[in-house]
């Protein structure tokens, strides 16, 4: 690891702490609740058909959001505002209800944001999977979700070569949320090495850090399951978004209708250019 990325990782684990502090503050308690032992099931009337999605109760933060935002209509009326083919289809920003055509979207939520819920690799990102969408690792080190968008993966189907060097991509990944993670539990000595305008002593930080790092990786291998490695070879999804994203939900009915939103025509932004929307949602 350079010496430059090492710094510019110090610097914007610095000045993003505070930020992911602030937008966590004024998140509204859940009151749903549900029985453990039953799933929630929502359904979702769109203009181009009804898609039914099950709640994982093992991620309950997640589904008692959606089951407050559901029950107070808030996702009454909301585009999908960004529809990739092969990828997923996104909607939930409350600011699309009253949206111009050439409205930029993406904005929008309740003003909150949702801890990360990681059940991985139980629950990964293959087709029909529904997740939370969040803003980048940049400004959102914590991995927080949106307090209302969310996605359904559609994703592709993966060869067995494609998942090795997929599986060794995320194994890289993950040493750099390891040494981000190291970094931040070092700032203070980082700090006075920076003050102390110390290069030798920031050298020899960094390759101590990079030697944990490679340590702790080493401990525990990253591997995908057998489910996960038959479920992207046979239905397909996205397993680069695994253990980056909060998966809370699945599709239980109508991958159709998602399949035909997901093959809409769209412009800039991954817009659709004719209006896909959430009519009703409801609890069933």
């Amino acid at each position: 690891m350079k010496l430059k990325l090492f710094l510019s990782v110090v610097m914007g684990v610095f000045t993003l702490i505070s930020y992911s502090a602030n937008i966590a503050a004024g998140q509204p308690q859940a009151t749903t609740k549900t029985n453990d032992n039953q799933m929630t099931k929502v359904e979702l009337q769109t203009s181009l058909g009804n898609i039914v999605v099950e709640l994982y109760n093992e991620t309950p933060q997640h589904r008692d959001n959606f089951i407050k935002l559901v029950n107070e209509g808030y996702y009454d009326g909301v585009l999908f505002h960004r529809v990739i083919k092969d990828f997923m289809i996104q909607t939930g920003d409350g600011n699309s209800k009253t949206a111009g055509p050439n409205d930029m979207l993406g904005d929008g939520d309740p003003g909150y944001t949702i801890p990360a819920e990681f059940v991985y690799p139980k629950y990964f990102h293959k087709r029909g999977a529904l997740a939370a969408a969040r803003t980048g690792d940049q400004v959102n080190p914590e991995r927080r979700s949106s307090g209302s968008q969310f996605y359904i993966v559609t994703g592709k189907i993966y060869g067995s070569d494609e998942l090795k060097m997929m599986t060794q991509r995320m194994a890289d990944m993950r040493k750099q949320d390891i040494f981000r993670r190291l970094v931040t539990e070092n700032r203070e000595r980082i700090q006075a090495l920076q003050q102390a305008q110390d290069q030798a002593g920031i050298q020899e930080l960094q390759n101590e850090l990079i030697q944990l790092t490679e340590a702790e990786a080493a401990q525990t291998p990253f591997s995908m399951t057998d489910e996960q490695l038959n479920a992207y070879t046979s239905v397909g999804g996205t397993p680069h978004l695994d253990g980056q994203y909060t998966v809370f939900g699945e599709v239980i009915e109508g991958m159709d209708v998602v399949d035909m939103i997901q093959n809409v025509e769209t412009g800039a932004a991954d817009r659709p250019t004719t209006d896909v929307k959430i009519i009703k949602a409801r609890i069933l």
